[in-house]
């Protein structure tokens, strides 16, 4: 356990901002995993709507520091290409 008062303050801030990073992730993986779903069952309309939340909900985790913002643009392209593909 910490001694210096700082350090304590850090230490809670640390497991606040780790707790809010594993919402994400899992959001994330759960967001994406629908998309699929969507995707491999034709449904083209359900899967727009997803993606749209999806990468709604990359922009806001890239802006809060959960992922790179590279990260989070690499991710949405290949969102996108899978769409195209899928409408193809």
């Amino acid at each position: 356990m910490a001694n210096i008062k700082q350090q304590v303050k850090r230490n809670r801030r640390t497991t606040k901002q780790s707790e809010r990073n594993v919402r994400y992730r899992s959001t994330l993986k759960r967001l994406y995993r629908r998309v699929d779903e969507a995707l491999e069952a034709g449904n083209q309309d359900e899967a727009d709507a997803r993606s749209r939340e999806l990468e709604k909900l990359l922009d806001k985790a890239a802006d809060k520091g959960v992922i790179h913002k590279n990260t989070a643009a690499r991710r949405k392209n290949r969102l996108a290409r899978r769409r195209a593909a899928a409408a193809s």
